[in-house]
Protein backbone atom coordinates (compact mmCIF):
# COMPACT_ATOMS: atom_id res chain seq x y z
CA UNK A 1 0.00 0.00 0.00
CA UNK A 2 1.71 3.64 -0.62
CA UNK A 3 1.10 6.05 1.27
CA UNK A 4 -0.83 8.11 -0.50
CA UNK A 5 -3.42 5.72 -0.62
CA UNK A 6 -3.81 5.71 2.79
CA UNK A 7 -6.59 7.51 3.56
CA UNK A 8 -6.56 7.91 7.15
CA UNK A 9 -3.63 9.97 6.98
CA UNK A 10 -5.11 12.73 4.89
CA UNK A 11 -8.12 12.27 7.16
CA UNK A 12 -6.67 12.45 10.45
CA UNK A 13 -3.32 14.52 9.87
CA UNK A 14 -1.40 17.24 7.52
CA UNK A 15 1.38 14.79 7.20
CA UNK A 16 2.88 14.76 4.11
CA UNK A 17 4.75 11.60 2.27
CA UNK A 18 8.29 12.53 3.51
CA UNK A 19 7.98 13.85 6.75
CA UNK A 20 5.44 11.04 8.64
CA UNK A 21 8.30 8.38 9.01
CA UNK A 22 10.25 10.94 10.77
CA UNK A 23 7.61 12.38 12.61
CA UNK A 24 6.69 8.51 14.45
CA UNK A 25 10.32 8.63 15.28
CA UNK A 26 11.02 11.62 17.11
CA UNK A 27 7.45 11.26 18.82
CA UNK A 28 9.21 7.93 19.89
CA UNK A 29 12.15 9.56 21.14
CA UNK A 30 9.97 11.93 23.52
CA UNK A 31 8.22 8.86 24.61
CA UNK A 32 11.27 7.19 25.78
CA UNK A 33 12.62 10.46 27.09
CA UNK A 34 9.11 10.52 29.23
CA UNK A 35 8.94 7.09 29.73
CA UNK A 36 11.57 4.74 29.15
CA UNK A 37 11.28 1.99 25.96
CA UNK A 38 8.54 0.02 28.37
CA UNK A 39 6.30 2.95 27.48
CA UNK A 40 6.27 2.75 23.92
CA UNK A 41 3.69 1.14 21.59
CA UNK A 42 3.18 1.36 17.65
CA UNK A 43 -1.13 2.18 19.18
CA UNK A 44 0.17 4.92 21.70
CA UNK A 45 2.29 6.33 19.45
CA UNK A 46 -0.11 6.62 16.52
CA UNK A 47 -2.57 8.01 19.02
CA UNK A 48 0.06 10.87 19.93
CA UNK A 49 1.28 11.66 16.44
CA UNK A 50 -2.34 11.78 15.39
CA UNK A 51 -2.67 9.49 12.34
CA UNK A 52 -4.03 5.77 12.13
CA UNK A 53 -2.58 2.42 13.47
CA UNK A 54 -2.10 1.64 9.36
CA UNK A 55 -0.31 4.37 9.22
CA UNK A 56 1.69 3.62 11.61
CA UNK A 57 1.88 -0.05 10.83
CA UNK A 58 3.16 0.72 7.30
CA UNK A 59 6.49 2.44 8.39
CA UNK A 60 7.33 0.30 10.99
CA UNK A 61 5.63 -3.53 11.37
CA UNK A 62 5.92 -3.75 14.89
CA UNK A 63 7.55 -2.40 18.08
CA UNK A 64 10.96 -3.66 17.44
CA UNK A 65 11.44 -2.72 14.20
CA UNK A 66 10.34 1.15 15.42
CA UNK A 67 13.04 0.57 18.55
CA UNK A 68 15.84 -0.59 15.87
CA UNK A 69 15.46 2.28 13.58
CA UNK A 70 15.81 4.67 16.78
CA UNK A 71 18.52 3.04 17.34
CA UNK A 72 20.13 3.53 14.03
CA UNK A 73 19.53 6.95 13.78
CA UNK A 74 21.62 7.61 17.28
CA UNK A 75 24.21 5.45 15.87
CA UNK A 76 24.43 7.16 12.69
CA UNK A 77 24.98 10.78 14.96
CA UNK A 78 27.45 8.71 16.53
CA UNK A 79 29.49 8.10 13.48
CA UNK A 80 28.96 11.82 12.74
CA UNK A 81 30.56 12.89 15.53
CA UNK A 82 33.50 10.80 15.64
CA UNK A 83 34.33 11.69 12.23
CA UNK A 84 33.70 15.24 12.91
CA UNK A 85 36.08 15.07 15.67
CA UNK A 86 38.56 13.40 13.93
CA UNK A 87 38.72 15.03 10.66
CA UNK A 88 36.08 18.03 10.65
CA UNK A 89 36.39 21.80 10.00
CA UNK A 90 34.88 22.16 13.55
CA UNK A 91 37.83 20.93 15.50
CA UNK A 92 40.63 21.27 13.00
CA UNK A 93 42.54 24.02 15.19
CA UNK A 94 42.38 22.13 18.02
CA UNK A 95 45.15 20.20 18.95
CA UNK A 96 45.28 15.88 18.86
CA UNK A 97 45.07 15.83 22.56
CA UNK A 98 42.04 18.28 22.73
CA UNK A 99 39.84 16.99 20.01
CA UNK A 100 40.47 13.38 21.95
CA UNK A 101 39.55 15.39 24.83
CA UNK A 102 36.54 16.92 23.32
CA UNK A 103 35.21 13.39 22.08
CA UNK A 104 35.24 12.23 26.05
CA UNK A 105 33.11 15.16 27.11
CA UNK A 106 30.77 14.89 24.13
CA UNK A 107 30.47 11.03 24.51
CA UNK A 108 29.58 11.57 28.80
CA UNK A 109 27.38 14.41 27.99
CA UNK A 110 25.48 13.15 25.31
CA UNK A 111 25.26 9.78 27.55
CA UNK A 112 23.37 12.23 30.66
CA UNK A 113 21.37 14.05 28.23
CA UNK A 114 19.53 11.56 26.34
CA UNK A 115 19.90 8.54 28.98
CA UNK A 116 16.70 6.71 27.77
CA UNK A 117 17.90 6.91 24.25
CA UNK A 118 21.56 5.46 25.58
CA UNK A 119 19.75 3.04 27.23
CA UNK A 120 17.93 1.91 23.73
CA UNK A 121 21.42 2.14 21.65
CA UNK A 122 23.66 0.22 23.99
CA UNK A 123 20.78 -1.24 26.40
CA UNK A 124 18.90 -5.33 26.65
CA UNK A 125 15.90 -3.95 25.22
CA UNK A 126 17.36 -4.77 22.19
CA UNK A 127 20.64 -6.52 22.45
CA UNK A 128 20.06 -8.93 24.90
CA UNK A 129 16.74 -9.88 23.91
CA UNK A 130 19.31 -10.27 20.11
CA UNK A 131 16.38 -9.10 18.31
CA UNK A 132 18.85 -6.49 16.57
CA UNK A 133 18.11 -5.87 12.78
CA UNK A 134 20.66 -6.51 10.19
CA UNK A 135 20.83 -2.74 9.43
CA UNK A 136 21.33 -1.97 12.96
CA UNK A 137 23.97 -4.58 13.66
CA UNK A 138 26.44 -3.08 10.58
CA UNK A 139 25.54 0.54 11.77
CA UNK A 140 26.63 -0.33 15.26
CA UNK A 141 29.72 -2.25 13.87
CA UNK A 142 30.62 0.51 11.72
CA UNK A 143 30.67 2.94 14.81
CA UNK A 144 32.95 0.88 16.81
CA UNK A 145 35.30 0.55 13.37
CA UNK A 146 35.37 4.64 13.46
CA UNK A 147 36.01 4.36 17.02
CA UNK A 148 39.70 1.79 16.33
CA UNK A 149 40.20 4.35 13.25
CA UNK A 150 39.99 7.14 15.80
CA UNK A 151 42.07 5.03 18.04
CA UNK A 152 44.67 4.03 15.51
CA UNK A 153 45.21 8.15 14.63
CA UNK A 154 45.43 8.74 18.64
CA UNK A 155 48.08 6.19 18.33
CA UNK A 156 49.95 7.57 15.52
CA UNK A 157 49.82 11.38 16.86
CA UNK A 158 51.52 10.33 20.49
CA UNK A 159 48.41 10.66 22.35
CA UNK A 160 47.76 6.79 23.12
CA UNK A 161 49.98 3.96 23.73
CA UNK A 162 51.41 3.00 20.43
CA UNK A 163 52.52 -0.26 21.76
CA UNK A 164 49.21 -1.33 22.63
CA UNK A 165 46.96 -3.36 20.01
CA UNK A 166 44.34 -0.66 18.25
CA UNK A 167 41.50 -3.20 18.77
CA UNK A 168 42.06 -4.11 22.57
CA UNK A 169 42.89 -0.64 23.18
CA UNK A 170 39.52 0.79 21.58
CA UNK A 171 37.28 -1.72 23.69
CA UNK A 172 39.24 -0.50 26.43
CA UNK A 173 38.29 3.08 26.14
CA UNK A 174 35.14 2.93 24.79
CA UNK A 175 34.41 0.18 27.82
CA UNK A 176 35.86 2.63 30.15
CA UNK A 177 33.60 5.96 29.15
CA UNK A 178 30.80 3.40 28.97
CA UNK A 179 31.12 2.71 32.80
CA UNK A 180 31.31 6.42 33.17
CA UNK A 181 28.18 7.18 31.12
CA UNK A 182 26.32 4.10 32.86
CA UNK A 183 27.53 5.60 36.57
CA UNK A 184 26.24 8.92 35.69
CA UNK A 185 23.35 8.04 34.17
CA UNK A 186 22.09 5.47 36.78
CA UNK A 187 22.90 7.99 39.80
CA UNK A 188 25.38 6.57 41.06
CA UNK A 189 27.76 9.82 41.10
CA UNK A 190 25.57 12.33 41.60
CA UNK A 191 27.28 15.19 41.21
CA UNK A 192 27.63 15.83 37.07
CA UNK A 193 28.76 19.75 37.77
CA UNK A 194 31.95 17.73 37.93
CA UNK A 195 32.00 15.95 34.14
CA UNK A 196 34.79 18.44 33.21
CA UNK A 197 37.00 17.06 36.36
CA UNK A 198 35.52 13.60 35.14
CA UNK A 199 36.78 13.90 31.38
CA UNK A 200 39.94 15.57 32.00
CA UNK A 201 40.54 12.48 34.43
CA UNK A 202 39.75 9.75 31.71
CA UNK A 203 41.67 11.53 29.13
CA UNK A 204 44.99 11.86 31.59
CA UNK A 205 44.46 7.87 32.48
CA UNK A 206 43.92 6.67 28.50
CA UNK A 207 46.35 9.19 27.23
CA UNK A 208 50.02 8.58 26.94
CA UNK A 209 51.83 9.68 29.87
CA UNK A 210 48.78 10.09 31.84
CA UNK A 211 49.21 13.62 30.05
CA UNK A 212 47.47 15.99 27.91
CA UNK A 213 49.73 17.02 25.17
Amino acid sequence: MKISEDKSITHKSNYHHGDLRQSLLDATRLMIREGGVEAVSLRKLADRVGVSRTAAYHYFKDKNILLCTLAEEGFYLWQNKIENISLGDDYKNLLPAARYRAFIYWYLTYAMENSEYYDLMFGRAIWKQKTATDSLKKIAYEVFQKHVEMTKICQQEGILPIAEDSLRLAQVSWGTLHGLARLLIDGIYTEGNHLDDMCDCAANILMQNGKIK
